[in-house]
């Protein structure tokens, strides 16, 4: 385990991650702890829209919490909820999901357990 620090003002957002409508600001989480977790910013990616595909990760641990704006999940066996600021949600192992809509200004955390996890689509 590495020690670890931040800045929002050194942070660079990139278009390399799982979703296509959405951009990524690694925290250097997944470095820091060997791959044992890791931790992004994501926000809205300007002119583009939710897919709404089912799917479901291989994990232990995935965590959302929204720091701005809002978005709308459907979790099968839960209905569809609305996330805004300081909505946090544990999406247990396996819980099959997708993101209806959001915000263009929607700004999230997500923290992963383990580092390297396996998104299957459901579709």
């Amino acid at each position: 385990m590495q020690f670890n620090v931040q800045h929002a003002k050194d942070g660079v957002f990139t278009y390399d991650g799982l979703r296509k409508y959405f951009e990524y600001r690694d925290l250097g989480i997944l470095k820091a702890t060997g791959g044992k977790a890791v931790m992004h910013v994501i926000r809205a990616r300007e002119g583009t829209t939710a897919t709404g595909d089912w799917h479901h990760h291989t994990l232990e641990l995935q965590l959302v919490y929204v720091l701005k704006g809002w978005a709308v999940f459907e979790y099968e066996g839960h209905g569809v909820h609305r996330l805004e600021a300081g909505t946090c949600v544990h999406q247990p192992p396996g819980i099959r999901h997708r993101e209806l809509e959001h915000s263009s200004d929607l700004e999230l955390i997500e923290i992963v357990l383990p580092g390297d996890f396996e998104t299957v689509s459901d579709e």
